[in-house]
């Protein structure tokens, strides 16, 4: 006996949208911050497949052995592994797993074990295919496979789930800027795989005022390619954070002028750009340091290991602001996490299964 769905079945993804979408037709869950993972479990065979299609098992062994412990032969759950420390999630040791030493894996899971937080099921523990149902339908049968089978998973959670507006505004005054944002899922569709319809995704807005410690010529020519952006660290250092090329062509031709002017010392004082790492090119060391004169606010996605994950989008220039008020307090995140919206899914759905048990019940008893 195999499973209905094959491992190449690609998972339904989010269109990211400016605003949540409203109406009853909605469910909202927390956006988690980690690598997408479809779980299929056959017998003893378990396999982790990512959003791109290539497998993720031999990185995150103890997921693995969490989804062979699951009382149940044959189902295929969606949802995204994260690794807590402390009381947030680091994407950095998500991405410290990605390495071809097992050994090295290894010794990360017992630092630090993953977890995975489900919000869909797509084949049922009796081995029934979900696809095609509606997403109404699939979330009850999910919380029933949560309650039944997950009880005693404790790296394999329920991911919360609301139709309630009134709840996700909760959610982000619970836990502040540590949710990284908001699914919306039409709750009529049956699961769109390998689709952006049916699904939404809205981010949590996060902008800082950055020092512009420097730049880089763009690879062709001799005009600015990025700015290269800095905080002050409670030394009173300037550290390199991230880079900001969101510019166009007219843009970068009137900038590149301006920074010149601004070349010289100190630039970063801190931690620079260029710095070893198994990704660094020939060009990576060639910036240019400027005198700390300027500020951009700048928005961004994720703050993590001290830099910004990914590039960040330019907002506005602060000639108002002095660059000593840039400091690395407007990144650090609150101590609220958001894993803590996980224990409430859980409760939450051990109650319905009772109050459904207890009415079938009610319901038999003759008059």
């Amino acid at each position: 006996m195999s499973l209905p769905i094959p491992r190449s079945y690609a998972p339904m993804e989010a269109l990211q949208v400016g605003e949540l979408p409203l109406g009853e037709q909605w469910q909202y869950e927390p956006k988690w911050d980690g690598f997408r993972c479809i779980a299929f479990r056959d017998g003893g065979k378990v396999d982790l497949m990512s959003k791109s299609g290539k497998p993720l098992g031999r990185y995150f062994p103890d997921i693995v052995e969490a989804v062979k412990a699951i009382d149940a032969e044959r189902f295929v759950i969606d949802g995204e592994i994260v690794i807590p420390v402390g009381k947030l999630l680091s994407f950095d040791e998500l991405l410290l797993r990605i390495h071809p030493a097992a050994s090295r894996v290894k010794m990360l899971a017992e630092a630090h074990p993953a977890m995975l937080i489900v919000f869909d099921l797509l084949v049922d523990g009796e081995g029934a295919s979900l696809v095609k149902k509606p997403l109404s339908e699939r979330r009850v049968a999910l919380e029933s496979f949560a309650v039944k089978k997950l009880a005693g998973a404790g790296v394999i959670r329920l991911s919360p789930a609301t139709t309630l507006e009134k709840t996700v505004k909760r959610w982000y005054a619970s836990v502040g800027s540590a949710l990284d944002g908001v699914i919306a899922k039409r709750r009529d569709l049956p699961y769109q795989t390998g689709e952006r319809t049916g699904m939404q995704k809205l981010k949590q807005k996060r902008t800082a005022d950055c020092v512009v410690g420097g730049f880089r010529y763009a690879s062709k020519g001799r005009s600015m390619g990025s700015l290269l952006l800095g905080l002050y660290d409670e030394s009173g250092l300037l550290n390199h954070v991230g880079f900001c090329s969101a510019f166009s062509v007219a843009e970068r031709k009137e900038l590149t002028p301006k920074l010149e002017a601004l070349k010289g010392a100190p630039g970063f004082t801190g931690q620079a750009p260029g710095g070893p790492s198994r990704w660094s090119t020939e060009r990576t060391g060639e910036w240019v340091p400027l005198r700390t004169k300027l500020v951009v606010e700048v928005e961004y996605d994720h703050f993590t290991g001290g830099r910004f994950r990914h590039g960040t989008g330019f907002l506005r220039w602060r000639p108002e602001k002095a660059p000593k008020q840039c400091t690395m307090k407007q990144v650090e995140r609150e101590a609220s996490s958001s894993l803590l919206l996980l224990g409430a899914a859980t409760r939450s759905a051990g109650k319905k299964k009772t109050g459904s048990t207890a009415k079938k019940r009610t319901s038999q008893r003759k008059p």
